[in-house]
């Protein structure tokens, strides 16, 4: 019994679940290409390159060098895998019992939902899956080091006031990971911008922070009552960063139009008030992929699509 292992020619990408549509949008509006190509399930391999390398936002990991292995057993596989590196994660569209019998002989990948704070690994993950029973593509390096770019949180369904609260936990996450900051804590002063009904100001209140929390509606009455929430109803976008700074943290999911998000992101860095931001950029039709651009060429920042993103992307900016 074998493997025989092949280069396979083409990345191969897993869009972020129900948002294929989107990718293919990013796939002809951003990078000028053809969705078109071949599926695997979810999995995709385009006819034409993404210019540059680039990973889509849509996709939720890319598998960079991929390979093709052709296999006799269960354990050919696992071997075949193992050779290559220690950590693989599983997307399955087919052949759903030889995959976990095959992940069942591989070292432990934790796939299932986490309690929140996370820490997100820095070693790589792979990423395999089987087109059939004796055939497998698979890539030691992907662009996430998730499991199939993936953070899973446990779901608390009774205490915040919205399941947006499971945004900003995954924010804090990819902060901490990405930029090594600290998360908010007891001696943290917070922005809630755009607060109602205050599922962000939940999440920062159980990390110990006081939240200025602004909206035009009031927070769930829960929030009202903390004494370390401190809340006005007013616009939060008129209000000057001087006249109400600084804070360890600048956040904000209200609906608003990029530009003016943009704007008001530029205007708070700009300030010296705080160093930390993170914002939810709606998306309003047709992305425009240059005005993106402009929210990742901020220094110190990143955008991505996190895995409790819908039609939106996050800003995360952590300066130094």
């Amino acid at each position: 019994m074998s493997a025989s292992i092949e280069p396979f020619p083409h990345r191969l990408y897993l869009p972020f679940p129900e948002l294929d549509a989107h990718f293919d949008d990013e796939l002809t509006q951003r990078f000028g290409i053809s969705p078109e190509g071949t599926s695997y399930g979810q999995l995709r391999m385009l006819k034409e390159a993404i210019p540059g390398g680039q990973v889509p936002y849509w996709c939720r990991t890319a598998m960079l060098e991929p390979y093709l292995v052709h296999f006799d057993s269960i354990r050919d596989a696992s071997d075949a895998l193992r050779n290559m590196q220690r950590s693989w994660a599983p997307y399955a569209f087919t052949c759903f019992r030889r995959m976990s019998l095959i992940q069942e002989k591989l070292p432990h990948v934790n796939t299932k939902p986490r309690a929140f704070p996370v820490n997100i690994p820095q070693s790589p993950i792979g990423l395999y899956t089987l087109l059939d029973e004796h055939t497998m593509l698979c890539s030691a390096k992907t662009s996430s080091s998730l499991p199939c770019g993936t953070l899973s949180l446990i779901e608390d369904h009774e205490n915040p006031p919205s399941r947006a609260y499971l945004k900003l936990e995954e924010a804090l996450c990819v902060a901490h990971s990405h930029f090594g900051v600290d998360l908010p804590n007891e001696n943290s002063r917070c922005f809630d911008a755009g607060a109602c009904p205050g599922g962000w100001t939940w999440v920062l209140v159980q990390l110990g922070a006081s939240v200025f929390a602004v909206d035009r509606s009031p927070l769930d009455d829960r929030l009202m009552n903390l004494s370390t929430v401190q809340f006005t109803a007013h616009d939060a976008f008129t209000f000057e960063p001087q006249d109400i700074g600084p804070f360890d943290w600048v956040c904000s999911d209200v609906i608003c139009y990029p530009e003016r998000l943009l704007e008001w992101i530029k205007k708070w860095i700009a300030s010296g008030k705080t160093k930390r931001m993170i914002c939810t950029i709606k998306l309003q039709g047709s992305t425009d992929w240059n005005l993106i651009s402009q929210f990742a060429a901020i220094p110190d920042s990143l955008v991505l699509h996190l895995s409790y993103n819908k039609h939106e992307l996050t800003f995360i900016h952590c300066g130094k």
